[in-house]
């Protein structure tokens, strides 16, 4: 029997992307469901019945307070016991952008920690720790960045979202809170160390790059991160907004025959691993 994956889009108030999102994974052969917030709350839907959570794109209640802080809360403190059981059987994450920074102040990513004197469930490595260890703040130029940006594609990291990608990629960035920083040089250096950094802003000759190939200063031009069982990703540019091959900026102009932009690979790789281990 052929296993068909199946991905819950989680949305809320002022979640914009998550169409394009449901789509990338549908392209695939996933079931999705776009699913509210409240109907996990409130039982109608259980995360236990699906393989991936999707964090999409967007400004979940309005940015109020700091981006993503007010549904980080709501996970952390009203599912945190399915997330812990979610993680701990093996299923897949996937934060974008305003997904990217809920599960940073949720505490699952960078996933160093434990939850120990927080009053939530005790936590493992990789598990969500309730502890934040890093945070995305407002871009150095203190305002909204929209445009498309170089990464470079770790080649030695235990993240399954990235297998045979390119080791450059093109994708674009919109997003007022995007500077990623850790915690403290401990958390950096860990993160180094376990090969959890996934992405880097980049020139597009793949040199160190400044503003604006390096859209909010983030914290050694860090763009994306991955926990350290490689199975929980969040990234601040938009791969939904690559998907395929005509949505680059310059697609007339470029020597490619492929349907699909260097985005969708991520979403790909996401529902093989389900077909493979899960």
């Amino acid at each position: 029997m052929i296993k068909i994956p199946k991905v819950l889009v989680l949305r809320t108030a002022g979640t914009n992307c998550n169409e394009e999102t449901a789509f990338a994974f549908s392209y695939f052969g996933a079931v999705v469901d776009q699913v509210h917030i409240n109907e996990l709350v409130s039982g109608q839907k259980n995360l236990k019945d699906y393989h991936i959570l999707a964090l999409p794109g967007g400004f979940s209640y309005g940015d109020d307070i700091a981006s993503g802080r007010i549904l980080a809360n709501e996970l952390r403190l009203k599912l945190g016991a399915d997330l812990q059981t979610f993680m701990a059987d093996g299923k897949l994450i996937l934060g974008i952008c305003n997904g990217f920074q809920i599960l940073v102040k949720a505490g699952i990513l960078p996933g160093l920690g434990s939850n120990e004197g927080t009053g939530l469930p005790a936590g493992r490595q990789g598990l969500p720790a309730g502890r934040q260890e890093a945070t995305l703040f407002h871009n150095d130029s203190a305002k909204f960045e929209a445009r498309w940006v170089n990464l470079s594609v770790a080649q030695h990291t235990p993240c399954v979202w990235t297998k045979n990608m390119d080791t450059q990629i093109y994708l674009p960035v919109a997003h007022g809170e995007g500077k990623f920083i850790p915690k403290d040089s401990v958390i950096l250096d860990t993160l180094k160390k376990q090969g959890q950094i996934v992405f880097h802003y980049c020139t597009s000759n793949g040199m160190v790059p400044s503003y604006p190939d390096n859209p909010n200063g983030s914290t050694e031009h860090i763009a994306g991160i991955c926990d350290p069982t490689g199975r929980v990703l969040g990234l601040m540019p938009h791969p939904e907004r690559h998907f395929l091959n005509h949505q680059h900026p310059f697609w007339t102009r470029l020597d490619k025959k492929d349907k699909l932009g260097e985005g969708a690979r991520i979403f790909e790789n996401g529902i093989n691993y389900v077909k493979d281990h899960l």
